[in-house]
């Protein structure tokens, strides 16, 4: 007997009586049914979405694991008579539309696993990266269609570079030579659809959604529960309608007839004509006017509140969690949870130089005693009391453009806490004389997570940079993108790819100190660029985080996992310096790399 094979599938809100698909059906929905609607495994795919285009020929075919989670395809778009060239880059987050066939091939095991819960593997954006450079050198304007639940979390994808593929894929991007625009089909998720997303327009299907984190994730991360993602989907504002609202998608997409599962034509019609139009302008445009019109629309992304001197000031304070040398020990007290191998406990007291050259980890187990802070750095980096911040950045402080549940007082007791306005702080110095641009993190502000203000501070450091004609440095720490700024934290991230690209562009290093830890939105950010120094015996430094790695996998990650010694056993990592040489090794840097000052 053959297994019934189910031809359609429905959410439970479908099976409702009286839902339509009428646009007030799904407006009374709620956020999370919302959610669930833009992947709906009927929905229309990339390889649907192909019909709409001619002369497809695919490019790039590999049958490496995760490859097919990114597929790419040359192909001309015709309107009013005239056929413009194109790279399509399309994320595939299954093998079919069709439920019914789609049933039939996930029996298979080995279809299972070759489609890999729809997030793609460092080898898909390996390909959408090649893909950007041929549609360079065809001068094809790159579409990327975006659809995925995120990248690949697994122990093997960060052995596979997956942070600094993402970070290359949005650099490509921003440095790119030709229009990039990007279509959200169904449902854009973390730094899956980050790395393809930093185009010179983003449009989205009208029932997609673009969001930072899972309502799920988000949901237990806020209340300790997954229980709320219903409540998680409203607060973090993740329709594309709410994307509009924020600034962060140019221009919906309808779905006039109704949601794009039930009525595909109309959908894929519609898909035609906007992504025609907007292709026709950017043909249309003077070339040589792209990287202007790019640096004018990244410049307007983000927002952010500005603080008085006076506001400031009662919090502002110099913070340190430099362990100092004991004064009249050798020693200091070992932390209460060592344990070696064997899981017996270790008592002993630590020589303080031996923790010291093994830059506060413990030896045994380890644990890291302390992480530095941004004051720590600035005062690592450059020379005594050279330090000033920049006025451009001093007054911008982060604001609450979701009203996320106690973001304001988390904000609050951050700056009371780290003596800072906020994560990261901008300013001049000089490193053994020669002036430099620097920008600086603590962890301890929301645990370094990348933000909007984060974005606009290293933008308009980056133009400092090239205006003074300096180096500019960037300390990376942080834990990834911030969820109580919904997607727009998120979408700060190519942002600065494009300003770190101008001051490569304009002659002048990038520097980027790579920390303990540099996960998610900052590592793909600038902890993925330019020369990067990866501080001795840091950990914590990949895409996803150690526990949801092995959340995921239900399985323990090796023992070295993410830290610089395992990164360079991968060939990741070109220098490593002790916090303590670090300094010396930027001055041999800049001495070799910058043009003289006038």
């Amino acid at each position: 007997m053959h297994p019934v094979t189910v031809k359609h599938f429905f959410l439970p809100f479908e099976k409702t009586k009286g839902f339509s698909y009428s646009a007030k059906s799904i407006e009374r929905l709620s956020e999370y049914e919302k959610y669930q609607l833009s992947f709906h495994p009927e929905r229309p795919k990339y390889l649907d979405y192909l019909a709409v285009f001619d002369n497809v020929e695919e490019c790039l075919s590999s049958d490496l694991h995760g490859s097919c989670l990114i597929q790419t395809h040359r192909a001309e778009l015709r309107r009013d008579g005239v056929a413009w060239p194109v790279m399509l880059i399309g994320q595939q987050s299954a093998p079919t539309s069709d439920f019914g066939e789609l049933t039939r091939i996930m029996q298979d095991e080995a279809e299972v696993k070759k489609w890999n819960h729809g997030m793609p593997t460092p080898v898909a954006f390996g390909k959408a990266i090649e893909a950007i450079a041929i549609a360079e050198r065809e001068n094809r304007t790159v579409i990327t269609v975006i659809d995925t639940a995120g990248a690949d979390p697994t122990e093997e994808s960060e052995a596979g570079g997956i942070a600094w593929k993402i970070g290359r894929c949005m650099q490509s991007l921003a440095e790119a030579t030709v229009p990039t625009i990007s279509v959200i089909i169904n449902r854009g998720c973390s730094g899956g659809a980050i790395a393809l997303t930093g185009c010179d327009a983003v449009l989205a299907m009208e029932y997609s959604t673009y969001l930072v984190i899972s309502p799920e994730a988000c949901s237990s991360i806020l209340f300790h529960t997954r229980n709320k993602a219903n409540l998680a989907a409203e607060i973090s504002q993740i329709t594309s309608k709410e994307g509009l609202k924020n600034g962060i998608v140019d221009e919906l997409i309808p779905e006039p007839a109704g949601p794009a599962h039930r009525f595909p034509a109309e959908a894929l019609e519609s898909f035609r004509e906007v992504l025609g139009r907007r292709i026709e302008a950017f043909g249309k445009a003077p070339v040589e006017s792209l990287q202007e019109r790019r640096i004018e629309r990244w410049r307007k992304i983000g927002q952010w509140e500005t603080a008085t001197e006076e506001q400031i000031a009662s919090y502002e304070k110099q913070v340190s969690n430099f362990i100092p040398k004991p004064e009249r020990n050798l020693f200091i007290p070992r932390h209460k949870r060592c344990r070696n191998d064997e899981k017996r406990q270790i008592a002993d007291p630590v020589l303080y130089s031996k923790l010291l050259s093994n830059n506060f980890v413990c030896c045994v187990c380890g644990f890291r005693y302390t992480r530095l802070t941004a004051h720590d750095y600035i005062g690592l980096l450059l020379d005594e009391n050279s330090f000033t911040e920049h006025p451009e950045t001093r007054y911008i402080v982060d604001r609450d453009i979701l009203g996320f549940p106690d973001y304001a007082v988390k904000l609050r007791e951050a700056r009371e806490k780290n003596g800072m306005a906020t994560a990261l702080i901008t300013g001049d110095g000089t490193v053994e004389g020669r002036e430099v641009v620097v920008c600086a993190t603590s962890f301890g502000f929301l645990g370094g997570s990348f933000c909007m203000s984060t974005g606009e501070k290293i933008w308009r450091a980056s133009r400092i940079a090239i205006e003074r004609r300096r180096p500019l440095i960037v300390q990376a720490a942080g834990g990834g993108a911030r969820m109580h700024e919904g997607c727009s934290s998120m979408v700060s991230i190519p942002k600065i790819h494009l300003a770190l690209s101008l001051v490569e562009q304009a002659g002048l290093p990038v520097i980027t100190i790579v920390t303990d830890p540099t996960l998610g939105g900052v590592a793909i950010g600038f902890g993925s660029r330019g020369i990067r120094i990866f501080e001795h015996n840091a950990g914590n430094i990949g895409f996803s985080g150690k526990r949801v790695i092995e959340q995921y996998t239900g399985k323990k990650t090796s023992k070295e996992f993410q830290t610089t010694g395992w990164l360079q056993q991968k060939g990741f990592v070109d220098l490593v310096a002790h916090p303590l040489e670090l300094k010396s090794r930027i001055a041999g840097i800049i001495a070799n790399r910058t043009p003289e000052q006038p």
